[in-house]
C-alpha cells in the first residue's frame, strides 16, 4: 500500500465510511437546517450546491484534512509557476498561462512566456478580425462563409464543444464545422454542400502527425483541388493551420504566415485556450474569446487563493474522491440541462478520464486505490427517459452533475421553466426516492449529486465552468498522486494502427492468431494494394495527446 493508504485521514474517512454506511442524506437535511448553506459556494454568476451528497460534517472535516495533508498546495503552486510537473515527458503544464490576464510574468527554464502568449493572442485576433469583417478572401475574391476544423481529440472536442455552447454569438454569415472521425462518412457529410471558394479549412494537430488528422486533411486538400481546379498558390487562402511542426505545415501546402503556435506545455485537453481555439474565435468574435478567458483566469485565480473549504474545485473533487474510494462508485454522470452543453459529457470524459485513467503512481508504483471514475452522460431531459430508470431503481451507485442556466430565452420562458423543474424533481428524487406498498414502483433514494449552476450562458461563465472542472481533475491527480498529464495509453493504440497498416499485406507472428485472422479479412474486403502510412504519419506523436 502507497503512503495515501497508510494516511492518517484515508484510515480515519475508511471509518468514517464504514460508520456512516446507513446514512440517509435527507436525514443529514434534518439535523441540520442550513446544510444548503453551508454546503453551497458562489464565484461569480456560477452557483455550486453540493449538499445532495452523502456526506456528513464529520466527512467533509476528514476530507479537507486530507486535502492539507496532501502535496495538493505543493503541487498546485509548482503549476502556475510554470515547474516541471508532468514528470514522464519532462514538462511544465501551463494551460493557465494561456488565460493569465494579469502583469504577472509566468517564467519556463529562465524565461517569461507571457510575451509569447500575447504575441500569439494577437495573431489570432488579427487573423480572425479579418476573416468575420470579410477582408480574408478566398482566391476567387469571394468572403468566407463556412470554416471546416480538422482535428481529433483535444483538437477538436474542446472547440466543438464551446461553439455549440455558444452558438448564440456565432457570426451570422458564417458556420462553423468540424471533422474529427477517421471514419470518410464523417468528411464527406461535412463537405457535402460546401462551396470550396467560400470555406476555410483549419488544421489542428499539434505535431502535425496525428494519423487521423493527416488522412482528413490530405481529404479535404484533394476535395479542394478537384473543385476548383486550383493550384497550391491558391490553397494558401483556404488552408491555415495550428501546430507546433511548421515545417510539415509548410510541406502540406500552409503558408508560414498561415500556422498558429502552441507549446509543448500545452496538453491536447487543455489546448482550446491556445490557437486551438482559433475556430471558436473564428466563431464567436475574438472580444468574446478573450470573454472565455477571462472566465477561467477568474476560476484559477480563485483555485489558488481561496482556502480549500471554500475552493469550489477542492470542494468538487473532494466530494468525487469520497464517493469513488470510500463509497465505491465507478462513474460519474454529468447531466447538463442545456441543449446548448450537449457537447460538454463528452469534453469533460476526455479530460478526466484521459488524464486520471492511471494505476501508476507518479513514482512509477502501482496505486492501491482507485482512480479517475468513467465519465459519461447525456441532456437531462432524454437521460430522464434513457438512463434514469437505472440510475433510481439499478444496482448501480452512480454520483450526478447537474448543470443548468437560468436565464431563458424570451420566446422559450416556458419551455426553460419545464427544464429546470424537470432538473430540480431528479435532483430531488435521487436523494429522496419514493418508498411505496408497489415494490415495483418503490425508488429507494439516497443517490449523490450536485448541482451547478449558472446564471446565463455566457463565454465568461463557459470559461470558468470548464476551468473549475480542470482543477477538479488536477486536484483528484494530486492527491491520488499521479499525473494527470501524460496519456501513455493513447500512444499505445496510435503506434499499433501505424504499424498493422503497414504489416496488412504480410504474415507474420509478430501478431496473435485473432488480430492476423481480422488482418486478412480487412485485406480482402478492402481489395488493399499498398497500404503503408504517410511518412508524415509514420512519426507518430509521442508523448503527446494531439
Amino acid at each position: 500500500m502507497n503512503a495515501l493508504g497508510k494516511s492518517e485521514s484515508w484510515s480515519m474517512l475508511e471509518q468514517l465510511a464504514n460508520e456512516t454506511r446507513n446514512d440517509r442524506i435527507a436525514d443529514y437535511f434534518k439535523a441540520d437546517p442550513d446544510r444548503f448553506d453551508k454546503m453551497s459556494l458562489r464565484l461569480g454568476e456560477l452557483f455550486l450546491d453540493y449538499s445532495k451528497n452523502k456526506v456528513s460534517p464529520q466527512v467533509m472535516d476528514a476530507l479537507f484534512e486530507m486535502a492539507k495533508q496532501s502535496p495538493l498546495a505543493s503541487r498546485r503552486e509548482q503549476m502556475f509557476s510554470g515547474e516541471t510537473i508532468n514528470v514522464t515527458e519532462q514538462r511544465p503544464v501551463l494551460h493557465t498561462a494561456l488565460r493569465n490576464l494579469s502583469d504577472a510574468p509566468i517564467v519556463v527554464n529562465g524565461q517569461d512566456v507571457m510575451p509569447e502568449v500575447r504575441a500569439s493572442l494577437e495573431k489570432l485576433r488579427a487573423f480572425t478580425e479579418q476573416v468575420r469583417n470579410g477582408q480574408w478572401l478566398g482566391y476567387t475574391g469571394k468572403r468566407i462563409r463556412d470554416v471546416v476544423n480538422i482535428g481529433i481529440g483535444g483538437s477538436d472536442l474542446g472547440p466543438s464543444m464551446v461553439c455549440r455552447a455558444l452558438i448564440d454569438y456565432q457570426h451570422q454569415e458564417m458556420n462553423v464545422h468540424f471533422i474529427s472521425n477517421v471514419d470518410g462518412r464523417h468528411l464527406k457529410k461535412v463537405l457535402k454542400g460546401l462551396d470550396p471558394e467560400t470555406t476555410l479549412f483549419v488544421v489542428s494537430t499539434k505535431t502535425f502527425s496525428t494519423q487521423e488528422t493527416l488522412l482528413n486533411a490530405n481529404s479535404a486538400k484533394r476535395w479542394f483541388q478537384a473543385q476548383t481546379q486550383s493550384t497550391t498558390t491558391d490553397m494558401g487562402q483556404h488552408f491555415v493551420a495550428v501546430s507546433t511542426n511548421i515545417n510539415a505545415a509548410t510541406e502540406f501546402g500552409i503558408r508560414e504566415d498561415s500556422i498558429f503556435e502552441f507549446w509543448d506545455w500545452v496538453g491536447g485537453r487543455y489546448s482550446l485556450w491556445s490557437s486551438i481555439g482559433l475556430p471558436i474565435a473564428l466563431s464567436i468574435g475574438f472580444d468574446a474569446f478573450i470573454e472565455l478567458l477571462e472566465g477561467a483566469f477568474i476560476m484559477d485565480q480563485h483555485f489558488r487563493e481561496a482556502p480549500f473549504e471554500a475552493n469550489m474545485p477542492v470542494v468538487l473533487a473532494l466530494i468525487g474522491i469520497w464517493n469513488i474510494n470510500f463509497l465505491s462508485a465507478e462513474t460519474q454522470a454529468i447531466i447538463p440541462y442545456d441543449q446548448a452543453l450537449h457537447q460538454l459529457p463528452a469534453f469533460l470524459q476526455q479530460l478526466d478520464m484521459e488524464s486520471n485513467g492511471k494505476s501508476v503512481d507518479i513514482d512509477g508504483n502501482p496505486v492501491s486505490h482507485a482512480t479517475g471514475p468513467i465519465v459519461w452522460g447525456q441532456t437531462g431531459s432524454n437521460g430522464q427517459h434513457a438512463f434514469f430508470q437505472l440510475l433510481h431503481q439499478g444496482t448501480r451507485f452512480v454520483p450526478i452533475d447537474f448543470i443548468a442556466t437560468l436565464k431563458p430565452e424570451d420566446d422559450t420562458k416556458d419551455h426553460h421553466f419545464a427544464l429546470l423543474t424537470n432538473m430540480l424533481a431528479q435532483a430531488n428524487a435521487f436523494m429522496n426516492g419514493d418508498t411505496q406498498n408497489d415494490q415495483y414502483a418503490s425508488c429507494p433514494g439516497n443517490r449523490p449529486s450536485n448541482v451547478l449552476l449558472m446564471d446565463e450562458l455566457t463565454p465568461r461563465n463557459l470559461g470558468a465552468l470548464i476551468a473549475l472542472y480542470e482543477h477538479k481533475v488536477f486536484v483528484q491527480g494530486a492527491i491520488w498522486n499521479i499525473n494527470s498529464f501524460d496519456q501513455w495509453g493513447v500512444q499505445l493504440g496510435k503506434r499499433l494502427a501505424n504499424e498493422i497498416s503497414r504489416d496488412i499485406e504480410q504474415q507474420s507472428d509478430k501478431y496473435d492468431p485473432s488480430t492476423q485472422g481480422l488482418m486478412e479479412i480487412v485485406k480482402q474486403h478492402l481489395n488493399t494494394g499498398t497500404t503503408n502510412s504517410d511518412p508524415a504519419v509514420e512519426k507518430m506523436e509521442e508523448g503527446s495527446s494531439r
